[in-house]
Order: C-alpha cells, then structure tokens, then sequence
C-alpha cells in the first residue's frame, strides 16, 4: 500500500480532501491528513505542523498554487515518488522541480484514480 499525505485536509464532508482521506484509508492506504485546522476524518486526525515522515509514496494536493509555494521545501523533505495535482492545484513551477528531483507529477483526480484502480 501507498502512504500518502494528503494536504489541505478539510473536515468538511463535502470537500474532496475529505472524500479522499477516506477513500484511502478504505483502500488499506496508511494516510497522513494535513489541514489548516485540527479535526479527524473518521479515525483519522488532521494534524496542523508538517511531521518529519518516512516513506512516503505519493503526496495529493488539495492546495492552491499560491499556498503550495510556502511549502515546496517541507514536500520536498518528504522525499516523495510522486505528486497528484487534483483539479485546481495545477502548479508548472512546482511539477517541474519535482521532476528535476525524479518525482513523478501527475494531474488527475485521486477519487477516481481509486474508483478505477489506477491509484496502485
């Protein structure tokens, strides 16, 4: 299974964050969530502070660009494989320092990368 960090984790049910935290953890996905506010999706909590992680695979962005720049150095320090653009986080600038790192980018939406089984 991919762990994934998920950022820009919302509590909010109808968010898409909110769908996915748990779409992952249904799929057997360990999840890390990280929002602007504390709460749980589920079992889960949403941690405020960026935790040091180990072996993250994919880190799926439910961030605007904007606030995606204030935390290019704590993605990168997670040493991800890959990134998920979800609608409306498209970001050239950071897909294309990922990929100087090797990262994969990839723009797409993650529910339905599980709901198709494209996501393992």
């Amino acid at each position: 299974m991919k762990k994934t960090l998920v950022l820009g984790a919302s509590t909010n049910p109808d968010r898409y964050s909110y769908l996915a935290v748990n779409k992952l953890a249904q799929h057997g996905h360990p999840v890390i969530a990280i929002g602007s506010r504390p709460g749980k999706i589920g079992t889960i909590p949403i941690v405020t502070n960026h935790p040091k992680e180990e072996d993250v695979d994919t880190i799926t962005l439910y961030i605007n660009p904007t606030i995606q720049k204030s935390l290019y150095e704590y993605i990168f320090s997670l040493h991800p494989k890959r990134i998920i653009f979800n609608p409306g986080t498209e970001n050239p600038e950071l897909c294309e320092m990922a990929k100087q790192r090797q990262i994969e980018c990839v723009e797409a939406c993650t529910l339905v990368l599980l709901s198709t089984h494209q996501y393992e």
